[in-house]
């Protein structure tokens, strides 16, 4: 059985009654509705009068309240012209069964032909929730483990106590309709998905349910992806108690997990006491009691809750959702439930307030997350046909996700207009500062493509990656001396001999360097977001990273071309980064120069800007002179080289080594540093932070498969149209292969070479890679983003507060430059 993923997103499927405004009765007009609606994002039930909505999976819950607010949004705008309200509730006090349809599906009839009363009455909704765990087995250990603590979800959520006009005394009426059909309740105990397949298999054979979809328990695995899903819950009025739900149920799912790799036993609970805890919750809901699932005994309800979140309070602290569940559980509990608001609205004004009273909770909690903003007639017209199902900047219907509602705001005060002539003023003050870079075979330099849109990191994002950041490169530091000296992680068996003895980076000039060194002054770690708002480490720059001059000059363009929105915002000054990297630089000796290789260098314009604003020489191999005392240039002693250039050109002069070994010179980065970054390598940087930190990694990998492994290469064979292929010391994008973007023929011709040298290739899942708004033609289209960042080692390694956000170039994923992609301004917010 897997371990579990170190960020689980959470997503949510909810499903609202529609209602005739004037009757305040249940109307089959979902269908109406759909056709206005996008089809991935909303669709149809049972019955006519429901329409569902489906959220994306999200790691943050703040994200996930933005697209399910935007979400209401969308079906109340759908919904309010044709005279209909939106319901987000169990069930409405008033419907007229004989008046409403099924939805003419071929499943849907067959339902109603052989259920009957139960597929006619299906007149409820309900809020899901869906837990990402990564594997199957997990989610269906963790389906039954959880069930004890699933009717207090239930009580949180009670929003249905009226059924066909009449008071039924119960606060969720919808769950003693629900548990009619033929597999509901708590999900029994299966030591694999496979056995749980199996049983799921004989339902289905013994015709009591028609397939997989009809199998309704309380908490059940996915049929087909590694999700855990909560199905016992009302729909809520308001979005709060939603996200409530949401981070509740992610915690208890994340305690289960650790218990199972802990080794724990779930607790004792007979499924006939969980089912009566199940009506006791329906019953009363908050107001009443619920049952102790550990003591099989009441207790009160609000206590009950109480004392969930206490204990789930370490969990939640380390998912970062506690001030946020903390705040709305206390609310929740301050209000009461659903079902005695709705009775105390029916004693002001009968079942006409009560409906009215559930139409204004949906309605008003659709602007719950700011960042919607003012309407917005320009940005509006650039978002037209945008596709923001991966954003991280746009929300489905065009509004803006946290932190970014200023920044629209301020894009729309700018205008179409305003932005063209920003890029204007861009492309002049590139050829003025000579912002420029060289691509192999090309007679005319290029300008650095900079986007004018900037992406802003949130500062929870930045504070949670500065931290993991500075980790990984303790741990590679560390690496890089037990490489070229004792090599007790190979001795230990945390990683093979192979590894550092076939490295392309592995140097015998590596030995030089003297033991008290630091081997890496800056490395460049690359990072991605999934579009669950997932981070993780791509590959790990330890050699000559470049980017960080091309990220300071990013950040003096925005300045200069967006001045309203770039000074609203709590980010670092550039000035901060240079001093970061200046320390770094010349802890051994303030001698410091940059060395380039030339005008010819690709990356010339970066290497004198990063030596102008250090305020060094800037200097080419034959501008050195090596003797006895040292190095120097221009008659100069220099003691640290901050080489942009590869080792073998400073290391071919006579004399270098020898400096190098004396510790007469430092060159930052270390000779041999390559052995430390080379994607073999880089499967097993988890391991080695466990081993030279003792600390749990902060920041995931990308998972990797080694094709010198048979069994792995046998799957990256199988699966190459899945995954990602590189060589072990590509860089700058080169040979990677993404298979599903690939072709047949790439697809045959990269099978054959790594056929003929797996020991040369890696595979990685391929990650669904945000995307982020780029002006165009002026338009705002997403494009795949990376981030590169930078962290000056030694012993506190500290991150540099500038990164360079890499963009793709439209329908590709490849971000590097020379393949034709481009960069962002990045704000790190503070």
């Amino acid at each position: 059985m897997a371990e579990r993923p170190e960020s689980v997103a959470v997503g949510v499927e909810e499903e609202f009654h529609t209602v005739d405004l004037e009757s305040r009765r249940l109307l089959p007009r979902a269908d109406s509705l759909l056709q206005q609606l996008p089809a991935e994002r909303f669709g149809a039930e049972l019955q006519r009068s429901v329409v569902e909505t489906n959220s994306r999976p999200f790691v943050r819950l703040a994200d996930l309240a933005e697209d399910l607010a935007a979400l209401r949004r969308g079906v109340v705008a759908a919904a309010e012209p044709l005279g209909l309200g939106i319901v987000a509730a169990g069930t409405v006090p008033v419907a007229d069964i004989e008046a409403l349809k099924v939805t003419p599906d071929p499943r849907y009839e067959n339902m109603l032909d052989e259920y009957q009363v139960l597929a006619r009455e299906q007149l409820i909704c309900g809020a899901q929730v869906h837990v990402d765990v990564g594997d199957r087995d997990l989610a269906v250990a963790v389906a039954h483990r959880i069930a004890p603590w699933v009717p207090a979800m239930l009580a949180l959520s009670t929003s249905s106590p009226y059924w066909l006009g009449n008071d039924t005394g119960y606060a969720s009426y919808r769950t003693l309709l629900w548990q009619r059909w033929p597999t509901t309740g708590p999900v029994g105990e299966f030591a694999s998905a496979h056995e749980y397949d199996r049983t799921i298999a004989d339902l289905v054979r013994s015709g009591v349910i028609s397939d997989q979809g009809m199998i309704y328990f309380d908490v059940r695995p996915s049929a087909h992806l590694p999700t855990v899903e909560l199905r016992i819950c009302d729909a809520c009025p308001l979005v709060e108690d939603v996200v409530l739900l949401a981070g509740l149920f992610r915690a208890l799912v994340l305690v289960e997990l650790d218990a199972i790799t802990a080794g724990k036993p779930p607790l004792p609970v007979r499924p006939e006491l969980i089912r009566a805890a199940t009506w006791r919750a329906a019953r009363s809901g908050l107001s009443g009691e619920l049952v102790d699932p550990a003591a099989g005994t009441p207790v009160p309800a609000r206590a009950f809750v109480e004392r969930l979140l206490a204990e789930l309070r370490p969990t939640l602290e380390s998912t970062g959702d506690w001030e946020l569940v903390d705040e709305l559980g206390r609310a929740a509990l301050a209000r009461g439930d659903s079902a005695a608001r709705q009775r105390a609205a029916f004693l002001r004004g009968g079942p006409e307030e009560v409906v009215d009273l559930l139409v204004a909770e949906t309605r008003a909690n659709t602007e719950w997350i700011p960042g919607a903003g003012p309407d917005r007639t320009e940005v509006v017209a650039m978002l037209a046909g945008y596709d923001a199902a991966k954003d991280e900047a746009i929300v489905f219907d065009g509004s803006a996700r946290n932190p970014y509602g200023p920044l629209l705001t301020a894009l729309d005060r700018i205008g179409i207009e305003g932005l063209r002539e920003r890029e204007r003023q861009r492309d002049e003050v590139q050829r003025r500062l000579g912002m420029t870079f060289h691509v192999d075979g090309e007679d005319q330099d290029r300008l650095f493509p900079v986007d004018i849109i900037p992406r802003i990191v949130a500062a929870e994002d930045w504070s949670h990656l500065s931290a993991g950041l500075a980790q990984r490169v303790r741990a590679l530091e560390a690496f890089l001396h037990d490489a070229y000296g004792p090599r007790l992680a190979v001795r230990d068996g945390v990683l093979p001999g192979w590894a550092i003895d076939e490295s392309p980076g592995m140097r015998p000039e590596g030995r030089l360097v003297p033991a008290a060194a630091v081997r890496c002054a800056v490395a460049g770690i690359d990072l991605v977001r999934d579009d669950a708002g997932r981070w993780a480490v791509l590959e790990d720059n330890l050699r000559i990273p470049s980017g960080l001059g091309y990220a300071l000059a990013n950040r003096w363009l925005a300045a200069r071309i967006l001045p309203e929105p770039a000074g609203a915002l709590p980010t670092p000054t550039p000035a901060r980064a240079m001093n970061a990297l200046r320390r770094a630089l010349t802890r051994a000796s303030s001698a410091l120069a940059v060395v380039t290789s030339g005008p010819s260098d690709p990356a010339h314009y970066e290497h004198r800007l990063l030596a102008r604003e250090l305020g060094v020489p800037l200097v080419e191999p034959a501008d050195l002179r090596v003797i006895r005392e040292g190095v120097f240039a221009a008659g100069e002693r220099v003691e640290v080289l901050y080489r942009r250039i590869e080792e073998e050109d400073l290391l071919a002069m006579d004399g270098m080594p020898e400096a190098v070994f004396r510790g007469r010179v430092t060159l930052a980065n270390a000779p041999g540093n390559g052995v430390g970054d080379d994607k073999a390598l880089y499967s097993y940087v988890p391991a080695l932070i466990r081993y030279y930190l003792d600390e749990e990694p902060l920041i995931e990998n990308v998972p990797t498969y080694l094709c010198r492994d048979p069994e792995r290469l046998a799957e990256v064979l199988d699966r190459l149209d899945e995954l990602v292929v590189k060589p072990v010391d590509g860089y700058g994008g080169i040979g990677v292969v993404i298979g599903p973007d690939a072709s047949p023929a790439e697809l045959a011709e990269v099978k054959e070479l790594i056929r003929a040298e797996p020991a040369r290739w890696v595979a990685q899942e391929t990650v669904r890679l945000s995307t982020h708004p780029t002006f165009v033609d002026g338009r705002l289209e997403p494009r795949a983003v990376d981030l590169r960042a930078f962290v000056c080692g030694g012993p506190e390694p500290e991150v540099v507060p500038l990164a360079l956000t890499r963009v793709a170039p439209a329908g590709s994923r490849i971000v590097n430059s020379s393949r034709g992609g481009g960069s962002k301004d990045t704000w790190l917010m503070q």
